[in-house]
């Protein structure tokens, strides 16, 4: 009877050690900082993580991934921070905000859009340097602008963009409205636009694919919850999630 008690305390203190696994009821308030092409799968993966951890709560800042690290290293209070490009990460890395090394955990290409019956006729990227359309970019310093850089370089092509945004989702925004003939943006973009755009494939997007690093911060306000959501993510059910977004697995 001993021995069979003995095992059992074994077993609940083992279950009390893997409190970094998914659904091990963390609670309490985390801040997750995410790139802005996270959005969808992100949300979807907060409420998956809420239901498992009863008690726990997931505020996103959503934004460009540049953006995202300068908020950081100014002093934005966060736990968690995902960004589209390890460059990004590597300038919170760097000022010691996060410690922990960051883990890949999917992977992204970009896709030309166009709004729905391509009025602009867009055939290629060769397009993106007439003059006479319409083509909105992400800035350089965003992942997705640099990513389109690459793309470009690839090319031996010059754009002509006629307007820089900060983040990919205001690229796409601009096509969906109508207000451009083409954009560059991540394929998982123009997935969850659904029936609203067209995505069209191009070859040189496979020298320019972003990985996407997470960690925790250093001084997360709720550090266990933080490395839970982290451990959520990087699960096979996280895995699924982002599966389903388009985004390839790192």
């Amino acid at each position: 009877m001993r021995r069979v008690l003995a095992v059992a305390a074994t077993l609940v203190l083992a279950g009390c050690g893997s409190q970094h696994q998914p659904g091990t009821g963390v609670t309490g308030e985390i801040t997750v900082f995410a790139a802005a092409s996270l959005t969808g799968s992100f949300q979807k993966l907060g409420k998956e993580f809420e239901a498992a951890n009863p008690g726990s709560k997931v505020t996103f800042n959503f934004a460009g991934s540049s953006a995202l690290a300068q908020q950081i290293n100014r002093g934005a209070p966060a736990d968690v921070f995902a960004s589209a490009a390890p460059s990004n990460m590597k300038q919170v890395t760097d000022t010691g905000a996060i410690t922990a090394s960051p883990a890949t955990f999917a992977k992204n290409t970009l896709q030309i859009v166009v709004p729905k019956g391509n009025p602009g006729k867009i055939t290629g990227l060769a397009d993106f340097a007439k003059a006479d359309l319409k083509i909105a970019l992400c800035a350089e310093q965003v992942p997705c602008g640099a990513a389109s850089k690459k793309a470009f370089e690839a090319a031996g092509i010059t754009a002509a963009p006629d307007t820089l945004e900060q983040d990919v989702k205001a690229a796409l925004t601009k096509v969906s409205l109508g207000e451009v003939d083409a954009a560059l943006v991540y394929r998982t973009d123009v997935k969850a636009a659904g029936d609203e755009v067209e995505g069209q494939d191009f070859a040189e997007a496979s020298s320019a694919v972003n990985d996407y690093p997470i960690a925790p911060l250093a001084k997360a306000p709720n550090a266990t919850a933080a490395q839970a959501f982290v451990d959520h993510v990087l699960s096979a059910k996280g895995r699924e999630v982002l599966a389903e977004a388009g985004f390839a697995a790192p």
